[in-house]
């Protein structure tokens, strides 16, 4: 048996999921698999938005994709930066004690490039040039390419021009933080890019396929999803599950942003160099999100990062649980072979949870996590079409795929 792990968002499941599924399955020598283990964000995503499908509808798309077991990557993580986003998710993937080898895809297609990233942003000379750099003002992106730049040249640094290199150099920064036996193996990425505005072939970008789905138009989508995810799209709109539309939560997000105090808004994560000051005047003056955003977002301070700090705003999260491991392992979805990787995990370094009675005797580090992932849940719950009761992580089991 080699299992795989396999750290993705599925949001939604598309086709470029399946061929890195299959092609993981189907890989040379040591790195092919017989067992895929994910490890999926839940209700809301690293970009600081929501998942378009509630977080079930996307596990068994993945089991219907071929992934054996689903994981939760927990929220403090999964709305972290990319940095704290993969060393949450490579931090399961190595307590379970079991997986292998860490599949990614990549847009280089070669671990080796981009170790020598990994090992260059992991540099004392690194370190010292990018507070250089920061120092002048410009964007952390900005700063970090013209440091690595700096040591390995145009085209060493060219790696991180392209957001899946960038993810796996902090996946391979996790597995050589966590000293973990984990092999990396990568893939290229086929067709559209990340953010590609137009599919390529049968592949698109997910971030097309969102667009898509948002203003109804699950037909044209159609052709880049695989039948049985397609399906569950599908039986998900029809129970009003889907689309999960922000604009039916924005006053909700205003309303408690504007109760936050300037010290709250200091204690959120990714505030950092009097960055709270800025956010909270914002927050005070902005009458839509809109507006907040652009009120924020500066040159060195993108979109995407103040997303991320008001969503946290929102939850109700404070910083601080991004820094360290996940305290669990939560089992959100087991396939037909999942048995399998949880009788290898036996002998896991962290609680493994499958059933959410077993919170009660868990660790209170443990159980505070989840009544935050909790609230999340009924907080996500309200932008659906037909909003969910609250609750809904209590009576959650663990999904199976239909039998044939």
């Amino acid at each position: 048996m080699k299992i795989a792990g396999i750290v993705a968002e599925y949001n939604p499941f598309h086709n470029g999921h399946a061929h890195h599924i299959e092609r993981t399955r189907a890989a040379d020598g040591a790195c092919r698999a017989t067992h895929i283990v994910a490890v999926m964000s839940g209700n809301f995503v690293q970009r600081g938005e929501l998942a378009l499908l509630p977080k079930a509808d996307r596990v068994r798309s993945a089991l219907a994709g071929g992934a054996d077991l689903v994981l939760e990557l927990p929220l403090p993580w999964a709305i972290a930066s990319a940095e704290a986003f993969a060393f949450g998710a490579v931090s399961l993937l190595d307590a379970l004690g079991c997986v292998d080898v860490l599949s990614f895809g990549s847009e280089c297609g070669e671990t080796e490039p981009l170790q020598k990233v990994a090992d260059t942003l992991d540099s004392d000379r690194f370190a010292a040039l990018l507070r250089y750099h920061l120092e002048g003002g410009i964007a952390f992106p900005e700063a970090r390419q013209r440091a690595v730049e700096e040591i390995l040249g145009k085209k060493g640094a060219s790696v991180l021009e392209h957001p899946n290199n960038t993810l796996g150099v902090e996946y391979l920064k996790a597995l050589r933080r966590l000293d973990s036996p984990i092999c990396p193996f990568t893939i290229p990425r086929l067709g559209a890019g990340h953010d590609g505005t137009l599919p390529v072939g049968d592949m698109a970008s997910a971030t097309f396929l969102r667009s898509l789905l948002l203003a109804g138009r699950t037909a044209n989508a159609a052709p880049y999803i695989p039948p049985a995810a397609l399906e569950i799209l599908c039986e998900a709109a029809g129970a009003g599950r889907c689309p999960a539309d922000p604009a039916r939560i924005e006053r909700a997000m205003l309303s408690a942003l504007r109760r936050l105090s300037r010290e709250q808004v200091a204690r959120l994560p990714g505030i950092s160099e009097g960055l709270e000051h800025r956010v909270y005047e914002a927050i005070r003056s902005s009458g839509s999100m809109e507006a907040l955003l652009n009120a924020v977002k500066t040159r060195r301070y993108p979109l995407a990062r103040i997303r991320r700090i008001l969503l946290a705003g929102f939850l109700g999260l404070s910083a601080g649980w991004e820094t360290r491991r996940p305290p669990y392992i939560r089992v959100l979805g087991i396939g037909r072979n999942g048995a399998d990787i949880l009788r290898a995990a036996k002998g896991a370094a962290l609680p493994l949870v499958t059933r959410v009675s077993q919170f009660e005797s868990l660790p209170e580090e443990c159980r505070r996590l989840f009544v935050l992932e909790s609230r999340a849940a009924d907080l996500y719950a309200l932008a659906l079409p037909l909003p969910l009761p609250c609750g809904t992580e209590y009576t959650a089991g663990m999904i199976r795929p239909e039998e044939p």
